[in-house]
């Protein structure tokens, strides 16, 4: 069987490191990227499982990306989580409208990371 493949985004080298990590060690493969039209350009030019985005990144933000994935017919079903540090009323409700299906608040419990991505 084929490890699931997860597009990860973040522009922070640190976050990008651990969730690589949490991510590898629970068996998916990780492309890491750090920031939307990378991404969206990844997606144009290969298959992916599940897409985990940070919201605020350089060049194009996870909302703007979430947008264009969730409008594209070939991605729609596309899984798409972000995780973000946004933590304010109606941050939340914002992430979502723009077209992610889930939301994981930073910072990210190691512990307990890879059973809430799994969850959602």
């Amino acid at each position: 069987m084929k490890p699931p493949r997860v597009l990860l985004v973040d522009d922070n080298a640190i976050n990008l490191q651990l969730v690589s990590y949490l991510l590898q060690a629970a068996g998916c493969e990780v492309m890491a990227l750090d920031n939307g039209q990378q991404a969206l350009d990844a997606l144009s030019a290969g298959h992916f499982d599940a897409v985990l985005c940070d919201v605020q990144m350089p060049v194009m933000d996870g909302c703007e990306l979430a947008r264009r994935v969730k409008a594209d017919g070939r991605w729609r079903d596309l899984p798409l989580v972000a995780l973000t540090a946004l933590a304010m009323v109606g941050d939340r409700e914002q992430v979502l409208q723009a077209g992610f299906d889930a939301y994981l608040s930073k910072p990210i419990d190691p512990a307990t990371f890879i059973d809430e991505f799994r969850r959602l």
